[in-house]
């Protein structure tokens, strides 16, 4: 039995909500930040990344917002460019989360989140597994057959090779007497083009975060199988656990500042961080998106995080990925 506890949260800028009356005037900790996600416009860093915008502003913390989106390879691509051009700078901060873990592993990056200063762990998501609503597989136990018998013939469209999608896929293979070697995993930059290729068939599945799906989940073109959490996110969806399979995963997504700063420039970022989350506009967005809580700042985050590197390293070995 696995059991990890890695966290999340994703859904574009774009579909971020208005707020109520919960935010409320702050003294402004900033004239303007700079935002860089390492992934494209669309995905679950986008997401938090606009929410954090959205309730700064609104609560008057930051003037303005500048953003930057580099993606690819699980955000080993755009990181890189984050340290040689934001190093020792104030004001600027980088959203990234395990599934930049895990891509820095699988794909030998020579930088990691080690080479960045941890600010704060945010939100918790748990996966999805879904197939297009036209899918001859019907169900959680269709999807396993399938992968069983032929998992070459099964493309899985997920975000980067090595991040939490990766792993899902994975573990389910190795639950079936498979290798996670033989799966056909369709790695994507972002949410939105990994959404474009499951509903227009492209591939047989897709695993993702819950709130990444759960709207073509609602609209009925995508059918949901199972989730990967402790307890259900959606009313009719199983989760692996209660379907039989002892698999229980989420993913965290957090807030990291340059390399090189001063701990004054730390300690303000923290700061930042921790009056938003406690705005009641912040608890407010998180309810509205369906994330969960999971804030942790400063020093503790940076331990949490040693330890994830050391637990999502065991884990890719385990299932052959690295």
């Amino acid at each position: 039995m696995l059991r990890r506890t890695l966290f999340s949260a994703a859904l574009a800028g774009a579909a971020l909500p208005l707020l109520g009356t919960g935010a409320r005037a702050q003294q402004q900790l900033y004239p303007s930040m700079h935002v860089f996600i390492p992934a494209g416009p669309g995905g679950g860093w986008d997401g938090l990344g606009r929410a954090i915008e959205q309730v700064a502003r609104q609560a008057g913390l930051v003037g303005s917002f500048q953003f930057e989106n580099v993606g690819g390879a699980g955000g080993t691509v755009g990181l890189p460019r984050f340290i040689s051009q934001r190093r020792g700078r104030e004001g600027s901060i980088l959203i990234g989360g395990a599934v930049m873990v895990g891509a820095v592993l699988a794909n030998k990056a020579p930088v990691g989140l080690k080479d960045v200063t941890p600010i704060a762990r945010m939100t918790t998501e748990p996966g999805i597994i879904v197939v297009p609503a036209s899918s001859d597989i019907k169900d959680l136990q269709g999807f396993l057959d399938a992968l069983k018998s032929n998992p070459g013939a099964t493309s899985v469209a997920g975000g980067s090779a090595g991040g939490i999608d990766h792993i899902v896929l994975g573990l389910l293979l190795k639950s079936q007497g498979r290798s996670a070697k033989e799966a056909s995993y369709v790695a994507f930059a972002g949410g939105g083009p990994a959404q474009a290729a499951i509903l227009g068939a492209q591939v047989r599945a897709g695993i993702s975060g819950v709130s990444e799906f759960a709207e073509q989940v609602k609209a009925g073109r995508m059918r949901a199988l199972a989730t990967t959490g402790e307890r259900r996110s959606l009313p009719d969806v199983p989760t692996l656990k209660e379907s039989g399979i002892d698999i229980t995963l989420g993913n965290w997504r957090g807030v990291f500042g340059p390399p090189g700063i001063r701990p004054e420039t730390r300690a303000g970022l923290v700061k930042f961080v921790t009056e938003l989350h406690a705005l009641p506009a912040w608890k407010e967005m998180m309810e509205r998106q369906g994330w969960e809580d999971a804030f942790l700042p400063g020093e503790q985050f940076e331990a949490y995080l040693k330890r994830d590197e050391a637990d999502t390293a065991e884990v890719l070995r385990e299932i052959g990925l690295i």
